[in-house]
């Protein structure tokens, strides 16, 4: 079957509702050479509108709770076992994280999520730390869909963040399970799985994704989609490697930005009905192709800062999606 064949014929298969199986994804991606991928963007780019229109997507994160976590990813700058040097904090007061949240808002995030750094989130303590700031932002920002991400964490003690106010819970599952081992060795890939699985028996929505080029091979990208795909995951956070000096992955090659835009063009054909958010790492990977992102297959951006790197200006991100012609989906118009 000829390149423009195959992408014909899988194309339709998931503009008619279907989807496309694992070999299929695998051929896709072993035909479309560098020759083929302005073909390729355009059909995402169909499946995208078919399923989302116009409408871009952003979030926005805060580091609630910054470094000294026990794991060992080998991407991470917040982690003991590196050497990074990052700003290490306790978790925020309430105030710092609702002045985040405001900024969040201007900058037209529908989505905000708290985040703190380490691998679990257990102690009675820490659960009653948390659930005050949630009950206040949904408060104070009753427009926002709210989320966290804090680590591997109980069925109970998801009941009790979503009882505060919690909507959305975001763990990735970084990479594929069979490189997992090499990029974590403090805790198993099945961890993971199980807290995806706790968040929605808890009825929560789930946020997983991972972080691309950090050695995988294209073939465990596919893996990683139809993982995402069987846990029937609603955001896709899609990370591009910033080898960050002191981490084990300082010095790293970076994507190419074709091959960064490709991969998101195949999670689009394996994922056509998830949100895909370009988040962390996209600045300096596709660098003048960032707009690319879009006919690529993704229907939301990451504004604002990541956890230890710093994002573009949101004017910029805004005046990119505008130019484009597309909107911005936008909860808080009314409010």
């Amino acid at each position: 079957m000829k390149n423009n064949n195959i992408l014909e014929y899988l194309g339709k298969k998931v503009l008619n509702g279907k989807l496309i199986e694992k070999e299929e994804a695998i051929l896709l991606d072993q035909r479309i050479q560098s020759k083929d991928l302005v073909s390729f963007f355009e059909m995402s780019n169909r499946i995208r509108q078919e399923y989302f229109d116009h409408s871009i997507k952003f979030c926005a994160i805060t580091n609630a709770k910054s470094g000294l976590c026990s794991e060992d990813c080998s991407f991470c700058a917040q982690s003991l076992h590196h050497h990074a040097k990052i700003n290490c904090y306790p978790f925020l007061e309430k105030e710092q994280i609702l002045q985040r949240a405001a900024q969040a808002k201007k900058m037209m995030a529908h989505c905000f999520s708290l985040v703190t750094s380490g691998g679990k989130t257990e102690s009675r303590k820490k659960i009653d730390r948390i659930v005050p700031v949630i009950k206040d932002i949904r408060k104070h920002f009753p427009s926002f869909f709210c989320a966290a991400s804090l680590g591997i964490i109980s069925y109970q003690n998801l009941l009790r963040l979503k009882e505060a106010g919690l909507q959305r819970y975001h763990h990735n599952l970084e990479t594929s399970e069979s490189f997992f081992p090499k990029v974590c060795t403090t805790h198993i890939y099945s961890q993971r799985i199980e807290t995806i699985k706790a968040t929605q028996k808890a009825g929560l929505q789930i946020c997983s994704g991972g972080v691309f080029g950090i050695g995988e091979t294209s073939l465990q990208r596919i893996e990683l989609a139809f993982a995402l795909r069987d846990l029937e995951v609603d955001c896709i956070p899609i990370n591009f490697l910033h080898p960050i000096k002191g981490t084990q992955c300082q010095g790293k090659k970076m994507m190419a930005p074709l091959q960064a835009l490709k991969t998101i063009a195949l999670f689009r054909f394996i994922l056509p009905t998830a949100n895909i958010q370009v988040c962390g790492g996209r600045q300096i990977t596709l660098r003048s192709l960032q707009s690319w992102i879009f006919p690529a297959g993704a229907n939301g951006l990451m504004v604002g800062n990541y956890l230890t790197t710093k994002g573009d200006p949101w004017e910029k991100d805004k005046t990119m999606v505008y130019d484009l012609g597309f909107t911005i989906f936008d909860t808080h118009s009314k409010n």
